[in-house]
């Protein structure tokens, strides 16, 4: 298994997004907003996620493994 070192501002940042997306995709199946407003927010938040995720995850993969 490949391991990457993190920060803990890396983690959070990646927490983030993943909170982001879901509740994006959460507004978008839920019925608890009118549709107008639950769609907009649902799908800006999902938007946000899903961008946000890919500089993340290019930037944790590029870095060097630890030296064992």
């Amino acid at each position: 298994m490949k391991e990457r070192g993190l920060t803990i501002p890396e983690i959070a940042l990646i927490a983030g997004t993943r909170v982001a997306f879901g509740i994006g995709l959460g507004l978008l199946i839920g019925d608890k907003l009118n549709a107008d407003a639950r769609k907009g927010a649902g799908w800006a938040l999902l938007a946000i996620g899903a961008l946000s995720t890919m500089p993340l995850v290019m930037d944790v993969l590029g870095k060097p493994q630890p030296v064992e």
